[in-house]
């Protein structure tokens, strides 16, 4: 089975939740085009890095979930979120340019479950419903709505599990 990306459940809001994710590394390529060709063109890359095409030829287990973030209107970062407990330094060099690796640090961020299938459209309107939310709750976001995909694309679309998140300032709980 898949290893899923650890969190804590703080609290349940009113259609959505707030998570506490700690520290975790992503192995991340930047891609321009349209929103799915981008979720396409960068998993080769990240699926080569993960099965050793690193300085050093280190195979790292897949997880869940995939990430996405769009960064402006044909811009889009896709990440995968490396096996927990693995440090930044503990990540090998990427041998292919275009890949890069991040630590994100511990934070806390608001999250609104859906499933079916998913498009450009589908988590963009279920990222504006997770921003009106957490604005109606008080909270303050920072940074972009990211998106999650937790199933390949051969699963029956009826079967999918995904999230649409964004960070939230600290000190909100």
């Amino acid at each position: 089975m898949t290893e899923e990306q650890p969190y804590t459940v703080l609290k349940n809001y009113d259609g959505f939740e707030l998570r506490h994710y700690p520290d975790y590394v992503l192995v991340q390529v930047d891609v321009t085009g349209d929103f799915m060709r981008a979720g396409n063109v960068a998993f080769g890359p990240l699926v080569s890095y993960i099965s050793g095409n690193n300085v050093v030829g280190k195979k790292i287990a897949m997880t869940a979930p995939v990430l996405q973030e769009t960064r402006g209107e044909e811009t889009h970062t896709v990440s995968f979120v490396l096996p927990a407990g693995m440090s930044i330094a503990d990540v090998p060099l990427p041998s292919n340019a275009r890949v890069s690796t991040k630590h994100v640090a511990a934070h806390d961020a608001a999250v609104l479950k859906f499933g079916g299938g998913w498009n450009g459209d589908r988590f963009q309107e279920n990222g504006d419903i997770l921003q009106k939310k957490v604005h109606e709750a008080g909270l303050t976001a920072v940074g972009n709505v990211y998106y999650a995909r937790f199933d390949p694309p051969w699963k029956p679309w009826f079967l999918k599990r995904n999230e649409v998140l964004i960070a939230l300032a600290p000190g909100q709980v």
